[in-house]
């Protein structure tokens, strides 16, 4: 029987976080007011790790700064955000643990809050065919909206959003034998206490203690 590995992407695969750093970049290279955003960035990014974000309200904020950009411009942005800050960032060891799991025959995929026009190229880059993200509007000459599509792949949302895709492969996650989840993140927890094999990577404190007390394993893949 064939099983299912899940991963959340920053701070998981990634010993950071792609949509701060996505933020960051713009910031960088002047296409963006860096001082507002940089405020703006900077507080969503606390209310992630204080675990009070609300996903709407940022994805509005994040889909917004896309759709003000011409769509040739931010595809060019992107490619040099993934030369310069994802590519370096991609460690052996999460290709391993990625590599381990497809080598097995396991169906990988990656479950992540961020937008899937962030992530898609990153998903591409780890090797990792499935990509359950954020969706963007996107309208008929290729541009990106600013609108939310469906629902936010956050929390609660994550376990929605797999179960959703499952269906559409005319699968449920009863239908495996084992089903991993990797996260650092106590905001994962939800989709964490659903799949048979739930592993605290990199964690934050609040989910390693929740992990110790629920005899979760736990493991480490930036020591270097």
């Amino acid at each position: 029987m064939m099983n299912l590995a899940l991963f959340d992407l920053d701070h998981t695969l990634l010993p950071l976080d792609s949509d701060y750093e996505w933020g960051q970049f713009l910031c960088r290279v002047g296409a963006v007011d860096a001082a507002e955003f940089a405020r703006r960035n900077d507080e969503f990014f606390a209310q992630y790790q204080a675990g009070t974000l609300d996903p709407v309200v940022y994805l509005e904020f994040a889909l917004g700064t896309l759709a003000a950009f011409p769509r040739p411009r931010l595809d060019q942005l992107q490619a040099q955000f993934m030369a310069e800050v994802i590519a370096p960032a991609i460690k052996p060891s999460a290709r391993a643990l990625l590599q381990k799991h497809l080598d097995a025959g396991d169906l990988v995929a990656i479950v992540t809050a961020t937008n899937h026009y962030v992530t898609a190229p990153i998903a591409a880059a780890l090797g990792v065919e499935h990509l359950i993200a954020a969706m963007p509007e996107v309208a008929e000459d290729g541009a990106i909206t600013g609108k939310l599509l469906g629902t936010p792949t956050q929390g609660h949302g994550k376990v929605a959003h797999t179960k959703a895709w499952l269906e559409r492969l005319g699968k449920r996650l009863e239908d495996f034998d084992t089903v991993h989840f990797y996260s650092d993140s106590h905001n994962d927890i939800p989709l964490m206490s659903v799949v048979s094999h739930p592993v605290a990577t990199n964690p934050n404190a609040a989910l390693t203690s929740h992990a110790a007390a629920q005899g979760w394993p736990t493991i480490k893949l930036f020591n270097d």
